[in-house]
């Protein structure tokens, strides 16, 4: 593979995302492939910090552009010191949430307008995107059950949010995939988690071959 290739994993609390890139990036290794795993916000120390501020449970009176903003100066740091490097070196690179997730949440569900959002991250990523972009649909009430069986998992200030916040934010997703259909690939996540993992190891064995 010449160059790196970006792939980022989207979609609603429960929909499985970081169980798929484990198994993903397992399979991908055993073909030879270099693969990063990596997440937003996050991945790097200063993200990391800044994840911690934003997820706060005791932070509920953030305002939603400061919300937003905090995201995209994350999305900076990680870019710049994590994902570019990566790809440089020509590996494939999965991510846990990108641009999209800020585009649904604070876009759409929190109601700052999907171009606004996109025009503080467009400063902030130069035009990096991803080749692919897996959306995880799931009904809300189903993603949540998941979340309420699965013992250890931290509670979020997001996860604090009205069911009907959560719906927005699905609504949001479903626009976002009319506006960049040659990018944002829907899976059914409601499904077994094998079954979401083969396709989408079907699809993203489809991308590679372009980059032969």
């Amino acid at each position: 593979m010449k160059k790196g290739v970006f792939i980022t994993v989207e979609g609603p609390e429960g929909a499985g995302k970081t169980t798929i890139i484990e198994m993903l990036a397992d399979e991908l290794e055993r073909e030879g492939h270099r693969v990063l795993k990596t997440r937003e916000p996050g991945g790097i120390e200063i993200a990391e910090q800044i994840r911690k501020v934003i997820l706060d449970k005791s932070n509920t009176a953030m305002d939603p552009r400061t919300e937003a903003l905090l995201y995209a100066a994350a999305r900076r740091q990680h870019l710049v010191e994590k994902v570019k490097p990566a790809l440089e070196s020509g590996m494939i690179v999965i991510c846990d949430r990108f641009i999209d997730s800020s585009l649904a949440y604070q876009g759409y569900a929190r109601g700052l307008g999907i171009e606004e959002v996109f025009s503080i991250n467009r400063f902030a990523i130069e035009g990096m995107m991803p080749e692919l972009t897996f959306y995880f649909d799931i009904e809300p009430e189903l993603g949540f059950k998941r979340i309420n069986q699965h013992k250890g998992r931290e509670v979020n200030r997001l996860d604090l949010e009205t069911m009907e916040f959560h719906h927005k934010v699905r609504e949001g997703y479903l626009l976002l995939m009319k506006l960049f259909p040659e990018r944002i690939y829907k899976i059914d996540a409601s499904r077994t988690i094998e079954e979401v993992c083969e396709e989408s190891k079907a699809k993203v064995k489809q991308l590679l071959e372009m980059y032969r």
